[in-house]
């Protein structure tokens, strides 16, 4: 359904590149996708890549809507330097995406990555195809499926996708995005992760070749269980950000996860994610079989070639991180426009023979109009410089008491929040102990050992069933969300002598 394009140049088509070296290339032409060993330059194509979640900085300013149009990027440059503390000794690229609202502040995502970042990852990719149209945030890749009503626009989604140099968590809320945060699960460090699990190392190609097949529905019970115990760790993780972000964009609920990976759809995920979290879990499939060649692209692939269709239409629709635009048009040019001024030298100077005398006698009106213009402004420039002379060293002195004043104002302002802080904030922790206490005894679970520091607990667990762990921490979870930044148990282990098992879990709170 996403192929209907109707205000999109047919004559264009669309290369998608993956950057990160894996080799992944694809044309869309004549509505066919179809990989491409070795891109090269053509002016008809239009060049769509990414950068990873984990390789850019995001932030989100507010500015007054009585900023003018001509100052909104400088404006934003400042408040992105100050809000990601940014190294002004370095060189950063910058786009935004403003977000729809009719609060009294315009919003803005701002997308940061260094110059350096870029080169290293698409200048071997620019010599070969001379300009890259679009750089998209991996984040904002799942935009173009609200804009072509593949996704309901009204509910609240996450996406969780898998690729080998990276693995993020995207939540885009009515149509928009929100938040996104990368963790450390990518599909090379899950192999690594098994591995180290089984004990040996196991067949790269091998172990994707089984967590392609066959995945968490694998009816190899030793495999099942590697699988599960990794993945329940990657889902404590998007169990902790899906959490934050109903907090902190008060969104009541998510409506649906959409899974996906560079691989392909992982056999039994989508099930254990609905099991485990408990929200509607679906795997991101996009394939519409116009590639008459491969079975299966890489999701992202298809992402790209959505937001390619989108930001032809309206270049305002995603932030764009391209800094190898194509070459301008020949008038454009330094060789054009020299080849068009040697013609018309020479034109001028066929004619000028028969035109010499009223050239002369023009020339001369001109400049003598032009001095006695020349005059009259130098002589008024000179009342204006000396205008903003005056006013310059007025501002200089009103600078230095604005920042006396400010000065004074933040100190009383970190004051008041300290003793505001210790006044509003202070917490006893004994009730939060006491219904830990509660909790845990529900589960049959009991506590060996009890240990406290700042705002973090240690507590020693002991069970019968290292399920009741799993259980009791998705309880506390659910329950106490909004008293807690995270809770994670690190260590599960069977004792031997009185076949119980012990855990040790971490509960970091607010």
């Amino acid at each position: 359904m996403f192929l209907k394009k109707s205000s999109v140049d047919k004559r264009i088509n669309f290369l998608t590149l993956n950057p990160y070296g894996e080799g992944e290339n694809y044309l869309f032409k004549n509505d066919l996708f179809q990989p491409v060993d070795r891109p090269s330059y053509d002016n008809a194509n239009f060049v769509i890549s990414y950068i990873n979640n984990k390789d850019i900085m995001i932030a989100t300013v507010d500015i007054s809507r009585n900023v003018p149009l001509e100052d909104i990027h400088g404006v934003l440059d400042i408040k992105v330097y100050e809000e990601l503390g940014l190294d002004p000794t370095n060189t950063y690229v910058t786009a935004s995406l403003e977000v729809e609202s009719s609060s009294e502040e315009r919003k803005f995502h701002i997308f940061v990555v260094e110059t350096r970042h870029l080169d290293a990852l698409f200048l071997s990719v620019k010599k070969q195809t001379k300009y890259l149209d679009l750089i998209i945030p991996a984040p904002l890749l799942f935009k173009p499926l609200y804009q072509k009503e593949i996704l309901n626009d009204t509910k609240a989604h996450a996406f969780v996708y898998f690729t080998k140099q990276d693995t993020f968590i995207t939540v885009y809320s009515e149509g928009q995005y929100l938040y996104s945060k990368s963790i450390e699960f990518t599909l090379e460090y899950i192999y690594e992760k098994y591995c180290e699990e089984i004990g040996e190392k196991m067949d790269e190609s091998e172990f994707y070749a089984l967590f392609e097949s066959e995945g968490l529905k694998t009816t190899n019970t030793n495999y099942q269980h590697y699988f599960s115990k990794i993945f329940t760790e990657i889902f404590i993780m998007v169990n902790d950000i899906i959490l934050y972000v109903k907090r902190a964009f008060e969104i009541d609920a998510i409506d649906q996860i959409y899974i996906g990976s560079q691989r392909g759809a992982i056999l039994g995920l989508s099930e254990y994610s609905q099991n485990y979290l408990g929200i509607e879990s679906l795997d991101l499939n996009l394939d519409y079989h116009i590639s008459n060649k491969e079975w299966y692209i890489d999701q992202l692939h298809y992402l790209m070639l959505l937001s390619g269709f989108g930001y032809s239409e309206d270049e305002a629709y995603l932030a764009n991180l391209s800094i190898y635009p194509r070459p301008p048009s020949f008038l454009m040019r330094s060789s054009g426009q020299f080849i068009i001024s040697m013609v018309g030298a020479v034109s001028l100077s066929l004619a000028y023979p028969i035109f010499q005398l009223i050239g002369t006698y023009v020339n001369d009106s001109a400049i003598f109009i032009l001095n006695q213009e020349n005059n009259a402004l130098t002589k008024e420039a000179n009342s204006y410089k000396k205008i903003l002379g005056d006013k310059k060293q007025q501002m200089k002195i009103l600078d230095d008491e604005i920042k006396v004043l400010s000065d004074k104002y933040h100190a009383k302002m970190e004051t008041l929040s300290a003793i505001y802080d210790k006044k509003v904030n202070y917490r006893l922790k004994s009730g939060m102990l006491h219904r830990f206490s509660e909790d845990l005894d529900k589960f049959d679970v009991h506590v060996e050992m009890l240990r406290t520091e700042n705002n973090t607990l240690w507590l020693a667990l002991l069970s019968s069933d290292d399920r009741k762990f799993t259980e009791v921490i998705k309880y506390i979870s659910d329950t106490h969300f909004d008293e807690m930044v995270s809770i994670n148990i690190e260590k599960i282990e069977k004792d031997d002598a009185s076949e119980y098992y012990k855990g040790l879990l971490k509960v970091e709170l607010k």
